[in-house]
């Protein structure tokens, strides 16, 4: 007899996108642990803290999109979104805690490139499935992709990535469902070959966004750019300068601009 855990809810009768959904969430959990711990979204979480962020980044976006779609959120009608988002989360965690800060940099480029292309597919084909159009199935893969990064940012007090440049985070994930609807609704190809050739083109479109952003000096934090941190900087010269008490020269006390500054004397009475 098979377990109710395999046919009831749901494992064995997810299905081709049920299967893709489910990697979308597990890799996207997967990443949102990696970015929980990142130096630029960290405050001090707790375990449990930085699981449910995890969760967050793995099935919110999936949410977001099925509450759009008028449908009841995936997660809770199967119970595999939650197991595999906690199993994804808990290996993201001890990589985080035994593992070196180069390693983990890698990890998460990679794995943010990875993660982006499967919520966006699975979203265009459940715009399409409930009958929007073709546009509207565009903007749903790309709440599905984005929604759970945004819930994270907002949680750690940074600005969300779909608001500064680096990486094409949006237009990454515009271009993946767009490229899938062309593959399976306009050319007739199989669900299957059009996720496979959707996948490499974000996946790989996203790899060469993340390299030219580190190229360009902002690798540590793509939300600064090569400018603003010479900006940056230029203020801290400039403000150590004004907090630098300035001596002033002889030439100064002849011509009065020593004493521009000082209290003027007190009248006589």
């Amino acid at each position: 007899m098979t377990p109710l855990i395999l046919t009831q809810f749901g494992f064995l009768t997810l299905g081709t996108l049920g299967y893709i959904d489910l990697i979308a969430a597990t890799t996207n959990a997967f990443n949102g642990a990696l970015l929980a711990r990142r130096p630029s979204h960290y405050k001090h979480f707790t375990v449990m803290g930085v699981i449910l962020l995890a969760y967050a980044g793995g099935i919110g976006g999936g949410v977001l999109r099925d509450i759009l779609l008028n449908k009841v959120p995936s997660p809770l009608v199967n119970p595999w979104y939650l197991i595999a988002c906690f199993a994804a989360a808990g290996i993201a965690l001890l990589i985080t805690l035994r593992s070196e800060v180069k390693f983990q940099d890698g990890l998460f480029q990679f794995m943010t490139a990875f993660s982006l292309p499967w919520y966006a597919i699975v979203g265009a084909d459940a715009a399409v499935t409930a009958h929007l159009g073709y546009g509207a199935a565009v903007l749903i893969g790309v709440i599905g992709t984005t929604g759970g990064r945004f819930i994270i940012d907002i949680s750690s007090g940074v600005i969300p990535q779909q608001l500064v440049r680096g990486g094409f985070f949006v237009l990454t994930a515009a271009m993946t469902a767009a490229l899938y609807l062309i593959l399976k609704e306009a050319m007739g190809m199989s669900v299957i070959l059009s996720t496979g050739i959707a996948f490499v083109f974000g996946f790989g479109f996203r790899l060469a966004a993340q390299w030219l952003v580190g190229k360009n000096g902002s690798r540590g934090n793509p939300q600064i750019s090569k400018q603003a941190k010479k900006r940056i900087r230029r203020s801290a010269k400039a403000s150590a300068r004004s907090s630098t008490p300035k001596i002033p020269s002889r030439y100064d006390l002849l011509l009065g601009l020593g004493r521009r500054n000082e209290a003027p004397p007190p009248k006589p009475l």
